[in-house]
Formats: C-alpha cells, structure tokens, sequence
C-alpha cells in the first residue's frame, strides 16, 4: 500500500543495472533470463520508487510480512514437489516462503531493489531456503525462459502494473502448456474490506491514482492468448472482498 493501498509488499521501483541477480544467495538455473526479450528498467508505478516508497514500506511492514491472503493463493495454487512457479511482485515474500515449503523451486520475482533485500534476507532464516530464488524483473518484463514454470501468481500488485497487454502475454509466454495462474488483487474499495477507511484516508491525502483492476476484462484479454478454462470476477478470500482472475495456459 504505497501511500494508501495496505498491500503485501508490492514494489515497482526499477534501479538495478540488469537482470541476472538473484539476491540471497539464491541461483538462476539454465532456464532464467536465456530468453532474447529486452528488459527495461522503467516498469511500475512511479510513487512505489525510492526513498519515499522504502519509508511507506517499511510503516507497513507488519502488514506485508505475512499474509492470510498470500497463504490462501499458495493453497489454490497448491505447488507441487519439482515444480518451478513464479510469484510476481514477491515483496516481503509471505507467499513465496510457503511455495518453497511445498518442495517447489520459486522465483520472488520483484522490480523494487528495497523488495529484493528484504526477502533475501528472509530467504535466509527459511529451511527450504535452497528452493527460493530472489529476482529482479517485473510482471511486464520477466527474465524467464519461455514456458519455463508450472504456475505464477501475484498478490495486490495489478494496480500496479503500467502495461497490462505486456504483463499477461508476460504471464502466457513463461507458463508451460497446462501451467496453472492465479492472480489476486484485494478490493480496497469495497465497504467491508478491513481497511477500506483507511484507504479512502489516504488517497484523499496522496495525490496519486493507480490502476483500475477489472478482473472480469483481465480473464477475457487472457482468453485471447489461449487460457482455457480462464474466469474472473469477484469474491471472498481469506474473508476479504477480492478481484480474482485463475486459470490455465492450453
């Protein structure tokens, strides 16, 4: 939550020189960034970048670190052992250390460097730390092989994403035939989310606008590219009103 949206920690400041850093100790293996794609540095939303963004972050840490919301995604995602999944906008990393205790190989992916040090430092306390690799990238710019991974998913960072058309075909280029996505975002404006006043508060602080996630028009863009089955639309998760968007690459 950058200001207003209380999120799990998902940055999108781009400052690292290139790509090939996995933070943490963490390893790319052979299928990370052998792809020709062009990667730039300006993905994400300019008020998650620098000082400010890291301060905002660091208020809400208690907020980002863990997750029942993350928790409840991993469990839809339900990785497997051997699996290679990719959790987009990792931030602190709530979802990404409950993949890796699956006996899944994970990707935290993240473009925000402040991100990126605060799970490889986590990644370090983990026991599955071995199954955990710390990435600079970002939803619109992945340094992943085509069809490399078995399933992706992202928590509270759509509204953070500055080309939505580029991100999906992202999502559909990595993802293997049968690869399974899940994408959440949790729905601030509904009355009955918890934090719901707090937002309103805030945006009418900070002068900055995300953007709007339609998940229903995520599901249909993601149609064309060849998902099936794909839905999307709203409900209930971990009792918080969210946008839900899941289904898997033909």
């Amino acid at each position: 939550m950058p200001g207003s949206h209380p999120h799990n920690g998902k940055g999108s400041d781009r400052t690292a020189p290139e790509h090939r850093h996995a933070a943490g100790g963490g390893h790319l293996d052979a299928h990370t960034d052998t792809h020709p794609h062009q990667h730039s540095h300006e993905h994400g939303h300019a008020h998650d970048r620098g000082l400010a963004g890291a301060t905002r972050y660091l208020r809400l840490l208690r907020h980002m670190w863990r997750s029942d919301v993350s928790a409840a995604v991993v469990a839809r995602i339900a990785p497997r052992l051997g699996e290679r999944v990719v959790d987009i906008g990792a931030g602190m990393g709530p979802a990404a250390v409950l993949a890796a205790r699956c006996g899944a190989t994970v990707i935290a992916l993240d473009p925000t460097p402040f991100m990126r040090r605060v799970i490889g430092l986590r990644r370090w306390v983990q026991s599955a730390r071995r199954c955990i690799s710390v990435v600079d990238g970002a939803a619109e710019s992945m340094p992943l092989a085509d069809g490399s991974v078995d399933a992706a998913w992202t928590v509270n960072t759509i509204h953070h994403w500055t080309d939505l058309d580029r991100a999906l075909s992202e999502i559909h280029r990595v993802l293997r035939p049968g690869g399974r996505v899940v994408l959440v975002d949790e729905d601030f404006d509904h009355p009955s989310h918890p934090a719901h006043a707090r937002v309103q508060a805030g945006r009418a602080q900070h002068a900055h606008h995300f953007a709007v996630v339609d998940p229903v028009d995520i599901a249909a863009r993601f149609a064309r590219l060849g998902f099936a089955p794909i839905t999307g639309g709203r409900e209930q998760i971990a009792g918080r009103p969210c946008k839900v968007v899941h289904g898997l690459k033909r």
